[in-house]
């Protein structure tokens, strides 16, 4: 049983992803599964970015010990 592709893990979808970008690299493929190709990576990063995004939102806040939500920005390293 495959599962749907909303179902997929971050690490699953970006290994997906990284399956059809080295058979692209590859070259010598029909222009038609080139295209299928595209459009199923189209997909699965689009699966990567939601699910890192969702994550950003989850990491910004934070439970405090009184369980209340605190708002949490992480800088970045310059």
């Amino acid at each position: 049983m495959t599962k749907n592709k909303d179902e997929l893990s971050f690490e699953e979808a970006l290994s997906k992803l990284e399956e059809i970008v080295n058979k692209m690299e590859e070259g010598d493929i029909p222009l038609e599964q080139a295209m299928n190709y595209y459009a199923e990576g189209s997909k699965l990063s689009k699966i990567c970015h939601d699910k890192l995004v969702k994550a950003d939102q989850q990491l910004q806040e934070i439970m405090n010990e009184k369980g209340e939500l605190i708002s949490f920005d992480m800088q970045e390293e310059k």
